[in-house]
């Protein structure tokens, strides 16, 4: 395939030699004349790990050039790789200039384009970028409709400076987003020698996706060194513990609770989440990252409590009402919390969990009920239609599985406000509302 990469920093000039590497003829284009002049040389303008013999070896093999002219660069390729700098905020501002200027530059040259070539944009851009900025600049300055006369993608990276060449080479994963299958067709066909899972999708969730794993991946950084530093004033082997840790890939490193949804709760993560921080604080240390996650949930328990007072309905049903599917346990339930919240509002109750009868549960969790919660359990009934006959507003409260059928019981005038995501759907105005998507 004949490609151009536009914009030679560190993402694009990996890119260039890495599809030169693969058989493909490359093209970069930069403004600056140093950096084209470097490669051109069979030099790399970057400092990274095999890239330099890579670039030495394919302009030798007339496989891989640079140029300053970026509209001889376009007519002469099939796809345009966009590489320039990633959107960074300035003054309280997202700046696009980089990217507002190579899209009007290309739209300029596709104007007198006759073929169908695609545009692929591999800066990392925030979502809504594609949609707001790209697009629309590529078509104004084009005079062509995107997705129908020429195609568009984004196609975030996930390099990392160091392991660059290997990780172009041994992906996670490679995500393309895509106007039209078209354009999507062409760019995978670029991957198609690489072993790894090609998820194609909307331009919108590849955009996003590129985000959720750099926050993950900072995350991940400030939890492991808030741990190292409880364990320190603790004398504890701090990288013994995460070797431990680590070792968990059914549950620590794995997709659970990796999922949007309702607050957490439960007899476990409340009580012993509060005991680390305790303990942090009589050793006088400062951890930001964990005292901040008992305060996002509360958040989130605010949020939905907020999402069934805006239906409007004074009439609501509760849907599951232990801290998860499955049990009985009400412990630090966060949909007890929004049930004592709405009782508190005024509003008019009723709730269903199969799993929480009072005549079958005992111990702990039966006093609880019986000395925390009374004026809950009074409310409590014993099917899914007695809720679904009294509610305006119904409450998915957890994933029993006998709630998936209940979207399609709904009555004229009855929403869904739903926790746990119970069917594969998005949020639709006055019928049924996801918590978090």
């Amino acid at each position: 395939m004949k490609i151009s990469v536009m914009g030679l920093g560190y993402v694009g000039t990996v890119s260039a030699a890495c599809l030169a590497r693969a058989g493909h003829e490359v093209i970069g284009v930069d403004s600056e004349r140093l950096k084209v002049d470097l490669i051109n040389s069979g030099r790399t303008p970057v400092i990274e790990q095999d890239v330099g013999e890579m670039i030495r070896h394919e302009v030798s093999a007339a496989r891989l050039s640079a140029t300053t002219d970026i509209a001889a660069a376009i007519r002469y390729t099939d796809l345009a790789l966009v590489c320039v700098g990633t959107p960074s905020l300035s003054n309280g501002n997202i700046d696009l200039t980089y990217v507002r200027r190579v899209c009007e530059q290309i739209g300029s040259v596709l104007r007198d384009h006759h073929g169908a070539p695609v545009v692929a944009i591999r800066s990392t851009m925030l979502p809504g970028t594609m949609r707001e900025v790209v697009i629309p600049t590529l078509e104004a300055y084009s005079g062509k409709r995107a997705g129908v006369e020429f195609g568009v993608c984004i196609n975030p990276e996930f390099l990392r400076e160091g392991t660059a060449v290997n990780d172009y080479f041994n992906p996670p994963r490679t995500v393309i987003g895509e106007v039209n299958p078209a354009s999507g067709d062409l760019l995978a066909n670029l991957y198609a020698r690489i072993a790894a899972p090609l998820v194609r999708t909307d331009i919108e969730t590849a955009e996003m996706v590129k985000y959720a794993d750099n926050a993950w991946h900072a995350l991940k950084v400030g939890f492991a060194n808030e741990i190292g530093n409880i364990c320190k004033a603790l004398e504890v082997d701090a990288h013994r513990v995460m070797d431990i840790f680590c070792q968990d890939t059914k549950l620590n490193l794995s997709p659970v609770y990796l999922k949007p949804g309702f607050a957490f709760g439960g007899s476990c993560l409340p009580k012993d989440l509060r005991a680390l921080l305790y303990r942090a604080k009589t050793l006088d240390l400062a951890l930001p990252i964990l005292s901040a996650i008992l305060p996002s949930n509360a958040q989130q328990v605010e949020r939905g409590v907020r999402a069934v007072i805006e239906k409007g309905n004074r009439k609501v049903g509760i849907l599951g009402f232990s801290f998860k599917a499955g049990t009985d346990d009400l412990r630090e339930s966060p949909v007890v919390e929004l049930a004592e919240r709405l009782i508190g509002k005024g509003y008019d109750l009723r709730v269903f969990d199969e799993n929480v009868r009072l005549a079958s549960i005992h111990g702990a969790n039966r006093d609880y009920i019986l000395h925390r919660i009374p004026h809950i359990s009074r409310l409590m009934v014993a099917s899914i239609d007695e809720v679904l006959d009294h509610a305006g507003t119904i409450v998915i409260g957890n994933a029993t599985p006998e709630f998936c059928d209940v979207p399609r019981r709904l009555m004229d005038g009855q929403t869904i406000v739903d926790f746990v995501r119970v069917c594969d759907s998005r949020t639709v105005s006055g019928v049924y509302e996801g918590i978090c998507w």
